[in-house]
């Protein structure tokens, strides 16, 4: 067979391939439209607001005496709000801490009994419960709870003191406005790279052994068809579709969240295109050899979920133990992901990431080979 003809099987098999895929309704749906309400979702979730909502319980208490002497009471009855609509499950006091620097936090109280306050606390409608013990106030919340700690240090400085604290009585608190810093910033890298890993491990693996699971690679044999350049139409076709749907989402955010590219836009794509060699190399290692579904989906999972759960798509891995960050550092998403978010973030080059380049396509190449050889038609 001539150059030519291998090429234009190749071509041929990359279309074939192609037509296939933009026919399915779904791929649409989860490689494009899924990703940007998703973006949306969490981006506008951990947006900074005008205002923050704090919703506090505040522990009943019938007796007079009690509440006459109560820290909790005073405040709540000389400096907050009261609320004149009445309605049941309704708060029962409103303050509001006006803050330019800092921005206004607005504070509901429930007045509850022990047992509901408990059932609001474990739902997450309240995040912490005030009760006065003897003239002495207690804080009840969880300690792990970041928002509920600050909730905490905000009152903590109010009730008893006798006055309202400005919260920016130190000038020199000075908000962080760098560029880069907001959650929506470290969100869409990951959910790009995260994009990759699935598209390529659901797309090719899993495609794979749902074919030779129907029989249909076992009428490939008798083709002409080298096996080389039906994997290689495959990640040919699935690389477009990432290339296509990265763009989609950095469009969108930067339209919607105003993001910026800080670094080096070639380094972001070649580094890009090494995480799909990667995974699209890992991804036909893992269907080289079997034709069973459950098998496949075991193992695509095996390797997927570990790596979406540790790589710092949509948390930071360093809220793991320490004994963890070096091997998690070590995963090909986290690779690839560090490396797309220094690029939008940090302002990275090509030197910054031209390890990463080099392992993740040293990764695929092995991998691909490795899956090459092994490869089986049924």
């Amino acid at each position: 067979m001539s150059k030519f003809s291998r090429l234009n099987q190749l071509w041929l098999l990359t279309l074939a391939h192609f037509r296939e895929l933009i026919r399915e309704p779904g791929v649409l749906f989860w490689g494009i439209v899924f990703p940007i309400l998703m973006s949306l979702g969490l981006g506008l979730a951990f947006t900074k607001k005008g205002d923050m909502l704090r919703k506090v319980a505040v522990i009943n208490s019938n007796e007079i005496n009690v509440r006459d002497s109560s820290d909790i009471f005073y405040f709540l009855e000389t400096k907050c709000e009261v609320n004149s609509t009445g309605e049941k499950d309704d708060y029962k006091w409103r303050f509001e801490i006006n803050d330019k620097k800092l921005g206004n936090s607005i504070f509901l109280f429930f007045e509850l009994e022990w047992d509901n306050a408990m059932v609001l606390l474990k739902r997450g409608t309240v995040n912490l419960i005030l009760n006065d013990n003897h003239g002495n106030t207690e804080y009840h919340f969880d300690p792990v709870n970041a928002d509920a700690e600050l909730t905490y240090l905000k009152l903590s400085n109010i009730i008893g003191s006798g006055e309202v604290i400005p919260q920016s009585k130190n000038d020199e608190i000075k908000p962080l406005t760098v560029t880069g810093t907001r959650y929506i910033d470290f969100l869409i890298p990951g959910l790009i790279t995260l994009g990759v890993m699935m598209s390529t491990m659901w797309g090719i693996s899993y495609g794979i052994i749902e074919k030779r699971s129907k029989k249909l690679l076992r009428r490939l044999v008798a083709t002409p068809m080298k096996k080389s350049h039906f994997l290689i139409a495959l990640i040919t076709v699935r690389l477009t579709m990432n290339f296509i749907e990265a763009i989609i989402i950095i469009i969108f955010a930067i339209l919607v969240f105003n993001m910026s590219i800080q670094g080096s836009i070639p380094a972001m794509i070649l580094l890009f295109l090494a995480g799909n060699v990667a995974f699209s190399g890992i991804a036909v290692f893992v269907s080289s050899h079997t034709s069973n579904t459950e098998i496949g989906n075991g193992l695509i999972n095996f390797i997927v979920m570990p790596m979406m759960v540790l790589s710092g798509i949509f948390f930071s891995y360093y809220n793991f133990p320490d004994w963890s960050i070096p091997v998690i550092q070590k995963l090909p998403l986290t690779m690839l992901t560090d490396g797309i978010r220094s690029i939008f973030n940090e302002g990275a080059g090509y030197a910054e990431v031209a390890f990463p380049i080099l392992i993740l396509s040293t990764i695929g190449v092995i991998f691909f080979t490795s899956g090459l050889k092994i490869f089986k038609w049924h």
